[in-house]
């Protein structure tokens, strides 16, 4: 599409980009089994965008039409300077949704500062209501610290607060309906994960592997009459299902069993500035050169557009066991 004050991002299987997941720091604070090493080598910080840069980005994008940002991780809440870079987005002009997504480490803190700078939607990351189990899967963190988080951003009151769970053969699929129970206690919503193979998953020498979202729903059901969430009030990858007299939605995101390639509308940005087309490809190109080179907003602009030629119809998962893309999630941001 040609630059003007109605340019949209459009790429070649005429998908309309509207959402756009900014990645403000490759660090984090946990080290979960299934996104990263136990041991990390880190981004130098000179490598990774400045909070000027993810602002200037985040403009960029909402004057080529983007209408929701997510800002992600690693954690994005121990980047140094992020309470600004939430308020900065949040007086974009045609920002309808800011989002987050978080372990909730922080959040306790954090919450009453990021519902005032405009954020009204938080994804939390949660695997486990088990103490001892979740500190095995995050290696490092403590569950009474996430939960004090989830009460506060209840208490802050965002339109919209849902649990993310990663379900994996062996280490918690005994959860699905405690972690279901939970989030209607909280008067939440939760969102069941495929886990996707980009890194080596593993728990010590015991073998994760992924559980189909067909299974979990199936298991639910048993439970709780699912209705279907029409896709149209939806965003994202999710198949919702609500609870009827409740209000919680479950849903369900399914990388391996049920593609959701064909209404993608979303884009990516690493840590260090790289814009990815698709989570389970390695297309990108680089945007903090373009930047630290001086190119002009226009030029930057025009990038981005003819970048999209490069974003391919569709992810190709079809060793669910095995890591395809050699790169952990805290380095892409989800």
């Amino acid at each position: 599409m040609t630059l003007g004050n109605t340019t949209q991002l459009i790429d070649g299987f005429d998908r309309t980009i509207s959402y756009l997941r900014l990645s403000v720091t490759d660090r984090c604070d946990f080290r979960c089994q299934y996104c990263m090493a136990e041991t990390m080598q880190f981004l130098p910080r000179a490598e990774v965008l400045s909070i000027e840069e993810l602002l200037r980005t985040a403009r960029l994008f909402t004057e080529l039409g983007v209408k929701k940002i997510r800002v992600t991780g690693g954690e994005p809440l121990i980047r140094r300077g992020v309470d600004t870079l939430f308020q900065g987005i949040g007086e974009l002009p045609g920002i309808e949704t800011l989002a987050l997504t978080t372990n909730a480490s922080h959040l306790a803190e954090f919450a009453p500062v990021l519902r005032q700078a405009g954020v009204n939607s938080v994804n939390i990351s949660l695997d486990s209501l088990y103490p001892d189990r979740f500190h095995t899967i995050t290696r490092i963190g403590k569950l009474d610290t996430v939960l004090r988080g989830i009460d506060a951003a209840v208490q802050a009151g965002f339109d919209n607060i849902r649990l993310n769970a990663v379900i994996l053969e062996g280490l918690n699929r005994d959860e699905v309906l405690p972690l279901t129970q939970f989030a209607l206690e909280k008067k939440i919503g939760i969102a069941f994960i495929e886990e996707m193979p980009l890194g080596q998953v593993n728990l010590g020498s015991k073998s994760l592997s992924y559980v189909s979202s067909d299974e979990l729903i199936e298991e639910l059901s048993t439970h709780f009459a699912l209705e279907p969430v029409s896709s149209g009030q939806t965003a994202g990858p999710s198949r919702n299902f609500s609870i009827p007299g409740t209000q919680t939605q479950v849903g369900f995101i399914s990388p391996h069993s049920n593609n959701f390639c064909g209404s993608c509308n979303r884009l990516r940005i690493s840590a260090e500035g790289r814009l990815l087309m698709c989570l389970g490809n390695e297309e990108s190109i680089d945007l903090r050169q373009l930047m630290r080179d001086g190119e002009s907003d226009q030029g930057i602009k025009t990038a981005i557009i003819d970048s999209l030629s490069l974003k391919p119809e569709r992810h190709v998962f079809d060793r669910p066991n095995e890591p395809q893309i050699m790169r952990f999630m805290n380095a892409t941001g989800g």
